[in-house]
């Protein structure tokens, strides 16, 4: 049997400007990230490992 939970969450206004905050700040990671990997792909056909990576983000 799945069984199937449904949240809602409803921030403060404080909890939505730090939400909002820490999305943008993953967002840029991630997209430098994957900047980061596709000129690595595309320079030599390399990949990084993600340990590197994550050192270089």
């Amino acid at each position: 049997m799945h069984l199937r939970y449904s949240f809602r969450i409803e921030p403060t206004p404080g909890q939505r400007i730090a939400l909002a905050r820490t999305f943008g700040c993953a967002r840029v990671v991630y997209n430098d990230a994957l900047a980061a990997r596709k000129a690595a792909y595309e320079a030599d056909g390399s990949r990084i490992a993600t340990g590197a990576l994550a050192k270089q983000v």
